[in-house]
């Protein structure tokens, strides 16, 4: 269970991390992305206005002022335009700011942007701008390579960046979350040694007390309801004690020496068959469809414990007169184990609260049956230490079903 918690802790972490990182290399992508394309679109602007090429007096001081521009922006970028009358002839080619590219794949470049109808956009590393004057029709396209390469690069040297302070923080919380955990474990290994010993403990004076009651109903010779009532609640307190301890060995896991291969549709079948003497005096249906052949690897007396419990539960809370099916079958790799009963009310939130300790559906009921609540709790730390899964569910609130997963090859 400390294990499973660290690495919870560490999975949520890392996952927290990542959204973050993920979210600032996003924005700031987008951000630089929009300052690649305002920053062309302006000097776009300023060609389109004075026929593909730069004015004399830039930078411009009315109009098209450009505070941040560089007065050696005119040398420093490469640009070409294409003139288009209203027909879509062309009419002059500009190409004495760019040497990358000749008259015919300007032209070209221009076709593509005459034949779309956008009026801005890229077109592989040139970013153009459609422009309708008197003159006819322009088409001016800027160089942007290396704006595109620092976009890039950027984006490249912060994923690179950000991967390693990821394995860093990995590593980090890898050592850090052993000590963040250490407390809680301390405690919860404590606890755990608490129940133990204390069951222990306590079944001694229970033993003598269960011994000394049975010679006093001898001695008395007739029965005495004070001799019985301490005889019943002696046996409540050592049922309780057992279940304590068996829960507190489930959490601690199961020992390699219990683990066995054993058939388990034939303890299923077996299980099955010892619940329809109870079930038949309250006329309830049990029913089961079970796969033959079918075995597991784990501790035999635990899943024995389980499939017990379930059924158990299932007969205590089932109304009179109702149903009870039991389904063992083999789906891919998982050995599923499906338990379901009609019962008189069950509600959605008393299901979210089944496999907790002491947690009793109905105390009333729970007091005829001789309830103490720690029955599917023990199910659930059974079925986790098998590294398999149980979940509970109701359709219509009147039905019960117990769901236990297991892996084939546990």
């Amino acid at each position: 269970m400390i294990k499973k918690l660290r690495f919870k802790l560490i999975f949520v972490s890392m996952i927290s991390l990542l959204i973050v990182l993920i979210t600032i290399e996003g924005m700031i992508g987008v951000m630089n992305y929009r300052k690649v394309v305002l920053d062309a679109d302006q000097v776009l602007e300023i060609l389109s206005d004075h026929a593909g090429r730069f004015p004399e007096n830039f930078p411009l001081k009315k109009g098209h002022d450009r505070p941040r521009m560089s007065p050696e922006l005119p040398y420093e970028s490469r640009y070409f335009s294409v003139l288009f009358d209203e027909e879509g002839n062309e009419r002059s080619v500009d190409i004495g700011k760019v040497a990358a590219i000749d008259r015919e794949e300007a032209s070209a470049y221009a076709r593509k942007v005459w034949s779309g109808q956008k009026d801005k956009g890229f077109m592989g590393n040139y970013r153009y701008m459609v422009t309708r004057t008197e003159a006819g029709i322009r088409i001016t396209f800027l160089d942007c390579r290396r704006q595109q390469d620092m976009f890039q690069n950027l984006l490249v040297n912060a994923l690179w960046i950000s991967l390693a302070g990821l394995g860093a923080v990995l590593l980090l919380i890898i050592y850090l979350s052993s000590r963040i955990i250490k407390p809680f474990s301390d405690n919860y290994e404590k606890q755990k040694h608490f129940i133990t010993d204390a069951g222990h403990e306590l079944r001694t004076p229970l033993t003598i007390i269960q011994a000394d009651t049975e010679i006093l109903e001898m001695d008395c010779g007739e029965e005495n309801e004070w001799l019985a009532d301490i005889r019943k609640q002696t046996k409540r307190m050592n049922d309780l004690t057992n279940a304590l301890i068996a829960l507190s060995r489930m959490e601690e896991g199961i020992q390699k020496e219990m683990m066995i291969d054993f058939p388990l549709s034939d303890m299923v079948e077996e299980i099955v068959n010892t619940f329809r003497g109870p079930t038949r005096l309250r006329e309830i249906k049990l029913s089961s469809s079970i796969s033959p052949m079918m075995s597991m690897r784990g501790d035999q007396k635990a899943i024995h414990s389980l499939i017990t419990i379930l059924l158990d539960n299932a007969v205590k809370y089932s109304n009179d007169r109702g149903t009870i099916f039991v389904t063992l079958e083999k789906k891919k790799n998982r050995i599923r184990l499906s338990v379901f009963n009609t019962t008189e009310c069950i509600s959605r939130e008393q299901i979210s609260h089944l496999f907790d300790r002491f947690y009793r559906t109905d105390d009333s009921r729970n007091s005829e049956t001789g309830g103490y609540g720690l029955g599917l709790s023990i199910a659930a730390s059974t079925v986790a230490s098998h590294n398999g899964k149980i979940t509970a569910e109701t359709k219509d609130e009147k039905s019960l079903q117990i769901t236990v997963t297991f892996p084939a090859s546990f």
